[in-house]
């Protein structure tokens, strides 16, 4: 008579990293947002540049050494007090686990970020997703949120783009409540 025995598999829980980005990833970068519809693409080389020059303004995630989620940012030299996000990019393998929100958390807790009062950022008027994830980064931080056309259809793109809407987000008006 053989023993049987139970063996327990344990699930081991994914690991996720959000770090500053490197140039070895801009390859990685570029495909993802290449797969984030409907993302503008950029050239590679933009993507390289960002994660040199702009690493400490933008956030890669991997989950389990993939790269899942991007942030891309910068502070404008004219305009200290704000972080505008350009890009917002996470992987079909990491949606619904509140990734964009972890991101853009974690950039504002940077040091680069010490001074800054407003997250300002531009999304057109379809896009759903976009919308969706900073109304809920401004609900959660206690900011109020403003939008208003910037980059518009005819005037800045030629017909070729739909309206940019500049999203602004009072980070200092959050913070100086909370004092």
């Amino acid at each position: 008579m053989t023993r049987e025995t139970n063996t327990v598999t344990r699930m081991t829980r994914p690991e996720l990293t959000l770090r500053k980005p490197t140039p070895e990833d801009g390859a990685a970068v570029w495909e993802l947002i290449s797969a984030c519809k409907p993302l503008d693409e950029n050239s590679m080389y933009c993507n390289l540049i960002q994660c040199e020059h702009f690493a400490d303004t933008c956030v890669l995630a991997e989950l389990d050494g993939d790269v899942v989620g991007w942030v891309s940012g910068h502070i404008p030299p004219a305009d200290p007090s704000t972080i505008f996000v350009w890009q917002v990019a996470v992987s079909e393998k990491a949606r619904g686990m509140g990734l964009g929100q972890r991101m853009l958390n974690h950039l504002v807790s940077r040091d680069a970020c010490a001074d800054v009062s407003e997250l300002r950022t531009t999304i057109t008027s379809d896009n759903t997703a976009s919308w969706a994830l900073f109304r809920k980064f401004a609900r959660t931080n206690g900011a109020p949120v403003a939008s208003a056309p910037h980059f518009k259809q005819d005037e800045h793109f030629g017909g070729e783009h739909d309206t940019e809407y500049m999203v602004t987000i009072r980070m200092a008006e959050a913070l100086s409540k909370a004092a």
